[in-house]
């Protein structure tokens, strides 16, 4: 076939859902069978990958935003016109500093790029389609128009797709309509001018398939799909994590700052006559000198670092930011397999009504298998995914790990199960928990349900007494219970929800799922870090209370999903502290207790891997995915965990907390030290006949010292710092910068009083002696301000730090006696200057650890208020993360689709 009609111009989505199955196959050039291979790499050349985004390192837009700085621009631009008024040497050294600091962020900056793109890379999201007429695993982004591909339960649709085949299918639209309610779906066309939420024989891509299976054919990809449009309508631009808002209040406090520094230098300047270009230099230099320059590159540089740290300890993330996020966390909310348990569930045996173990239970049991995914239907490979073929016979394993715990138990290979013929089916859902067969079998045509037994003995007559003692004693047992339920059916052809009723109990299918060895201590370390862990499981309560008990997790109150249907926001709100198992809870009442915790203002995690997680892990404050997990739950989270361990995710927690901390070190050195230095210069430019230091120096003395705090991202971090939850607090800051800048001041004017009272210095010698003191002061109080301790004595810097932060200082110390000193505006200061200069710091550093003890004692931090995210638009970007490339064609080599 050769490349036909692939632009979504020429057949729309609207367009395709009017038309019958055949005529839009015959538009498309494709067949039920799909396309070949390299058909679908020649469409590939000439649409484009089936992205929204794109995500890879970019050298233009890193160094964009390395000299977008207002302050910046304008610096460079009264250098130019110095050069150009004969003070030529001044301007080209100071073009050539800011070229030294731009060249510094961005090459930090953009290593940072480069680890966010190495992260993405490790993330992979595949769809199953029909190439040379088999069935494979490709990347959503080498997707293309005439693709046949299947959608099954928890799948994301990877493109607008028609259907063509269906069971049961519904999907989730809300990320594109608002609405919550699952939309049904089939393969008859529409009516022409059926709105976007009217195409029911259409599916949409990033909504998700909430019920069913299908099969479908591509009609539209990438920017050629309604979310597609939407997606890039918002832009790149993602909302603002708690980090991101705190670093923008922060900068909006240095800005003014800034501001009035910097003006009333200037007014002084201008009020003592000096000429106007030198005044402005100053000034402006004075500005970018308070203003934190290296700040991005610092922030990125401690994420970087934080992320190489995080994926060494199995843990991805999506974005750079998040790491931060992680940190944060106070509450985990877990489901239970696989993080508390072992995850591999095992069949045990079967029960009947009466407690004796059975055969026929477990035969009945591989009866209702699903088999999602199952193309085994001859002469039809575009119907997957399809359970209720008439001639199919049930024998094919699932996705349902229960499912395949049957198919892998000893004796089941042996078990006739061949002799029920599936004709119908009524998959699972996680609302009413249970699902449905109707198949021909040896004594006729038969209903068989199976399903959580709570429900389903609600739907059977006759149920025997010994039965609910049988049940309760396999749950305080710990086990997981399936039950399973018939009747004859002779007059049905096809099976609904509604003909669930008058069903005789069979039995019970017993399952194992062990608690995992290393959940105790993982839930003990998590405990010491100030997380709280609350399980929300669809299992049953006193299964998940066993569990809980047996892993030694602190005590506290049940509640079922039928208990808080009944319980207002307001009264569940006052008991969330007291309660450990939220049980047999369905995707919306998990929805509704994160948001209960965040409304409580406690930053809420939840970690799930299946369907029934994707609404959870939207909603909360950090979502947590594995990546075993299905497409839908690694979708909607921020984290993914290479391996379902507690231990693995309390790494990532104290990895946060770590980057979060050496984050603010820079912050408060930066506020602080500057403030104080900037202080300075404006009260000596008032009263001293020339400038206190040249522009060049003063921006000099900014690249040297923030050079050296790049290296605070590999600093230690004290335990205590660990060991809770960490919050921007821009009053905080702000109070430090008051409390401690003054300080910094102090030994300049001593500085100053020595220069100009002992040796008598004229403004060379004057600039270079201020020079070299309040580098070395501001430097070297890291050692200070880096920890509550003592420095040294408790707390130990890292090498990297200490080794940064003694060669800046000496390499200051050094540049009034170099050969550079002369073009630079120094010259070499008396050795007894540098006895003062030892002393000055020695009584600096110990003024400075005097007042932290004054500082913190009498601080009551306040923490602020999570940012309002529109949670819309936040699951919109999230899901546009799935459909981003690289700019490379996608890996598209045949596999066996995920399972």
């Amino acid at each position: 076939m050769g490349t036909g009609i692939v632009d979504a111009s020429v057949l729309t989505v609207s367009d395709a859902a009017t038309l019958p199955t055949e005529v839009v196959l015959a538009r498309l050039a494709t067949t039920s069978v799909g396309l070949s291979s390299a058909e679908a790499a020649a469409r590939w050349a000439r649409v484009g990958p089936n992205a929204v985004r794109t995500h890879h390192a970019r050298v233009l837009a890193v160094l964009v935003r390395q000299v977008r700085s207002p302050l910046l621009v304008l610096l460079l631009v009264a250098a130019a016109v110095s050069f150009f008024v004969g003070e030529r040497a001044n301007a080209l050294i100071i073009g050539v500093i800011v070229m030294f600091g731009v060249g510094l962020g961005f090459a930090n900056e953009y290593r940072a790029e480069r680890a966010a793109e190495d992260l993405h890379s490790q993330l992979r999201h595949r769809a199953v389609v029909c190439r040379d007429g088999r069935w494979t695993s490709c990347e959503v982004t080498a997707l293309v128009p005439g693709d046949v591909v299947r959608l099954e339960l928890g799948s994301v649709v990877p493109g607008d797709v028609r259907i063509l085949s269906s069971v049961a299918l519904e999907c989730d639209e809300a990320v594109l309509t608002g609405e919550s309610q699952p939309v049904a779906k089939g393969p008859a066309p529409v009516p022409a001018g059926a709105t976007l939420g009217e195409l029911a024989s259409c599916a949409l891509m990033g909504t998700l398939v909430r019920t069913g299976s299908a099969a479908a054919v591509v009609v539209a990809t990438g920017a050629r799909t309604q979310f597609g449009r939407i997606a890039l309508g918002l832009g790149e631009r993602h909302e603002e994590t708690q980090f991101q808002v705190g670093l923008r209040r922060f900068s909006g406090l240095l800005a003014r700052v800034a501001g009035v520094l910097t003006g009333s230098i200037f007014v002084i300047n201008l009020v003592l006559a000096r000429p106007l270009i030198d005044a402005l230099l100053f000034s402006l230099a004075i500005a970018v000198g308070i203003t934190p320059q290296l700040l991005p590159a610092v922030v990125t540089t401690s994420l970087a670092t934080g992320s190489r740290q995080l994926a060494r300890r199995k843990v991805l993330v999506k974005r750079l930011v998040c790491i931060e996020d992680l940190g944060d966390i106070e509450v985990l909310l877990t489901d239970k397999t696989g993080t508390l348990t072992e995850g591999r569930i095992g069949f045990h045996h079967a029960l009947d009504p009466t407690g004796a173990r059975s055969d026929q239970i477990l035969l009945l049991g591989l009866a209702c298998t699903e088999v999602p995914g199952n193309p085994a239907v001859p002469g039809n490979p575009a119907v997957p995914g399809n359970p209720a073929v008439p001639g199919n016979p049930a024998g094919t394993a699932g996705g349902n790990p229960l499912d395949a715990a049957l198919w892998q138990a000893p004796g089941a290979a042996s078990l006739p199960v061949s002799r029920y013929v599936q004709v119908a089916a009524a998959p699972f859902d996680h609302d009413r928990r249970r699902a449905s067969v109707l198949a021909d079998g040896p004594d006729g045509r038969v209903l068989i349900v199976k399903g959580a037994p709570e429900g389903l003995l609600a739907r059977c007559r006759d149920v025997p007494g010994s039965a609910a003692a049988l049940l309760d004693a396999e749950f305080r047992a710990g086990s997981r219970v399936v039950a399973v339920a018939s009747k004859p059916a002779p007059d049905l052809d096809t099976v609904t929800a509604e003909d669930e009723h008058d069903l005789v109990l069979a039995g019970f299918l017993i399952f194992l799922d062990r608690p995992r060895p290393s959940a105790a201590q993982a839930l003990a370390r998590l405990a010491a870090l100030g997380v709280t862990v609350r399980i929300l499981t669809g299992d049953n309560a006193i299964v998940a209370e066993h569990v809980c008990d047996a892993l030694g997790l602190a005590d506290g109150d049940t509640v079922t999903g039928d208990q808080l249907d009944h319980l207002d926001d307001d009264t569940l709100t006052a008991r969330l502290s007291t309660i450990r198992v939220f049980a047999r809870m369905n995707p919306d009442q998990k929805t509704r207790v994160i948001r209960l915790h965040q409304r409580a203002g406690t930053g809420a995690a939840y970690l799930g891997d299946g369907v029934n997680d994707a609404m959870a892990l939207h909603q909360a404050d950090v979502g947590i995915s594995v990546d075993s997990a299905t497409d839908t739950a690694k979708d909607a989270a921020d984290i993914v965990l290479l391996e379902k361990d507690l231990h693995v995710l309390a790494d990532g927690v104290v990895e946060g907390r770590r980057t979060f901390a050496n984050t603010i070190k820079y912050v408060l050195m930066a506020t602080s030290s500057n403030f104080g230095n900037m202080f300075s210069a404006a009260a000596a430019s008032a009263f001293l006949p020339f400038l206190p230091m040249l522009p060049s120096q003063i921006l000099l003395n900014n690249l040297l010292y923030d050079a050296g705090q790049l290296t605070i991202p590999s600093d230690r971090v004290d335990e205590e710092q660990l060991s809770r939850p960490s919050h921007w607090d821009i009053g905080f800051v702000r109070r430090f910068m008051m409390f401690f800048g003054p300080v910094s001041s102090i030994f300049d004017f001593l500085t100053f009083a020595i220069m100009l009272q002992v040796f008598h210095a004229g403004p060379i010698l004057f600039r270079s002696g201020w020079f070299v003191e309040s580098l070395a002061t501001q430097t070297l109080v890291i050692f200070v301000i880096r920890t509550r301790r003592v420095p040294f004595l408790r707390s130990r810097p890292g090498r990297l730090l200490t080794a940064a932060t003694l060669l800046v200082v000496v390499v200051g110390a050094l540049l009034p006696a170099s050969p550079l000193a002369g073009g630079l505006g120094f010259h070499a200061l008396p050795i007894g200057f540098f006895a003062a200069l030892l002393a000055m710091i020695a009584s600096y550093l110990a003024l400075v650890e005097a007042g932290k003890h004054e500082f913190y004692p009498h601080l009551a931090g306040t923490l602020i208020e999570p940012p309002h995210r529109h949670r819309h638009r936040h699951r919109l970007h999230r899901r546009a993360a799935r459909f981003s490339h690289s700019g490379r064609l996608p890996t598209r080599s045949p596999a066996p689709p995920p399972r």
